[in-house]
Formats: C-alpha cells, structure tokens, sequence
C-alpha cells in the first residue's frame, strides 16, 4: 500500500469530484439545449482516470475516446477551455472545432479524443515508438471501453506493442456495457485481462471502482514501461451512471440498476470512505473541495455561455497540420 501525503490524496479528490460535476452541469445543459452533438459522460468511471493519470506528467501522452471528458481533466487540462470547447466557443481548447468527441490539448500530453471505437491504440503505439526512439523516457496510454477490447486494430497494436517491447500501456475501462451491448454477452473470453495477455504482455485486472486499486495496478505497468520491459494492459472494471450517450433512454438496463449502483458503486462515495476511515483526510477538508469545484464549474459554464462561436471565416483554418 502507497504512503499517502494528504496533499496528493486531496489532489486526487479534487480531479475525480471535477470531472464528476463537470459531467453532472453537462446533463443538464443538454437538456436545456445548450450544447449540440452527441455527448457521452464519464460519470461513475472516475477513478479510473485518476488513478491511471496520477502516474503521468504532462509529456507523457494519452489517447482517449469517445467518453473522454474524465480523461482529460484527469490529465491536467484546462476546465473551463474544455467547456468552452463542448459548447462550440472560439477560444475552447480546439477553438470550438472539435467538441466533446475531439477535445485535444497537446501541451498536457492529450493526443485527443476519438470518436471510432478502437481507434487510439494505434497512435498510441505510434506515439510510444517515436518516444521510445528518441529515448525520451515517457509512457503513452491508450484508453478504451470493453467494446474496443473486440476489435482488430486494438488486437494489432497490441501486438506491436509486445514485438516492439514498447512503453505503453492499454487501458480497458470495462463498464458492462458496448454501447447497448452487455459485456458478458460480446465479450467471448469473458476476462479482457486474461485475453490481454494472450499477446504476450503483463495484464491484470482490478477495481475501477476503487481509486486505490487502479493507482497500485497502473503504479506496476508505469515501472515496467518505464524501464524498458515493454507494454501491459489493465483492466479496470466500473460502470456508468448515465447512457451510452446523452438520451439514451438505457431499455437495455434493469429499471433499478444505476440508482443501485450510484448508491453501491460509486467511486468518490468509496474514496471518501476509505480516506476518513483511515484518518487520512478530514470530512471538512474533503468539504471544502466540494465547494470549491462547483465554483469552477458554475464558473466554466458562464464563461462558456458569454463566448462567441467561431467565426465563419475560420472554416477552412485548422483543417490539415502545416509542417
């Protein structure tokens, strides 16, 4: 078991309890129309990327998906650059051009979210290689839900990863569900873990409801990574407390199951536990945390509301990298 400072132990409150009311504001901003587009929370999975981002600094590198707000907020970006982005603002984190699925911000290491399921182990790997070759001593991470364990690009950049004995790790967030699709159904192996190291790499599979088991477990793929052993894969397994996308109306779920599990399963009511039990935080401090990120979040999404949209002559800017 990790010492813990209560400094890094708040640190970490903080990251899970902002991505938490970030996606709490989202739902209802949707419902009031405020955003356009598909938009999927991340809510319930926080523990997850914050006890895999607590590992990383900035110029290491994550890849995300389609639910990505939690990573990137785990990973240090900027939160009210984020909502301007979500809500089409010029001066979001991608002027307003990449929205919830294509939020990216390199100078945090966030290589972006992608929208195409099993799309970010293969820049994950190519990432890892350019890094391992210039001796650079980073990790890269991909993220991906148990639908993307199923894909061949994943399984391909799996195995590169292994041949290549590259620094980085493959992330699954297994939270029951391929869209609609439960993972006890599509998923033949029954255990992405076990299958994960089928190629060859060190896989191990922990609570993703338990920010303490997610930071020891990536705290052993990091090490070996960053000592030149090569890949791993976790697997994380959670839940979500909303849809696969905002309005999902989630017929495919038995009518009592989220509110079991926001009442059974949820990771900050699990870290608060954990961390008062032991004495390491006080109630009042974790408190004040509360407060302070509803601030933050009342404060991106007026931020967010008063900035323009992208002008109409911007359209064609941003659209191919210049080298």
């Amino acid at each position: 078991m990790t010492d813990w400072e209560a400094d890094a132990l708040l640190k970490a409150y903080r990251r899970m309890k902002t991505i938490r009311e970030f996606e709490e504001r989202l739902h209802l901003e949707i419902q009031k129309g405020q955003i356009a587009g598909f938009t999927h929370l991340y809510s319930g999975q926080e523990a997850v990327a914050v006890g895999v981002c607590e590992h990383l600094a900035d110029d290491d590198y994550i890849v995300s998906t389609h639910r990505g707000h939690g990573h990137c907020i785990a990973k240090g970006c900027d939160v009210i650059g984020m909502m301007k982005e979500i809500f089409g603002r010029a001066d979001g984190l991608c002027k307003g051009k990449g929205g919830s699925m294509h939020i990216a911000d390199f100078d945090k290491g966030m290589l972006g979210a992608n929208a195409i399921v099993g799309g970010g182990p293969p820049i994950a790997v190519g990432a890892a290689i350019a890094t391992r070759n210039a001796g650079e001593g980073k990790v890269t991470v991909s993220f991906g839900g148990d639908g993307s364990c199923n894909q061949g690009t994943v399984f391909e950049a799996m195995n590169l990863a292994v041949v290549l004995r590259l620094p980085t790790v493959f992330v699954f967030e297994d939270n029951g569900y391929s869209e609609h699709t439960g993972v006890s159904y599509a998923v033949g192996s029954k255990d992405i873990a076990s299958r994960s190291a089928g190629f060859g790499m060190a896989a191990e599979r922990v609570d993703g409801d338990d920010f303490f088991a997610v930071y020891e477990g990536m705290a052993r793929a990091v090490e070996r990574a960053r000592k030149g052993e090569g890949p791993s894969a976790l697997e994380c397994t959670t839940t979500r407390f909303f849809g696969h996308f905002e309005g999902d109306p989630q017929n495919y779920r038995a009518k009592d199951e989220v509110e079991r599990h926001r009442a059974e399963r949820d990771c900050l009511k699990n870290f608060v536990a954990h961390v008062t039990a032991e004495g390491w935080l006080e109630t009042g401090e974790l408190e004040a945390v509360d407060a302070e990120v509803l601030a933050l979040i009342d404060d991106a999404v007026g931020q967010a509301q008063a900035s323009p949209p992208p002008d109409a002559s911007s359209l064609t800017t941003d659209v191919y990298v210049s080298y």
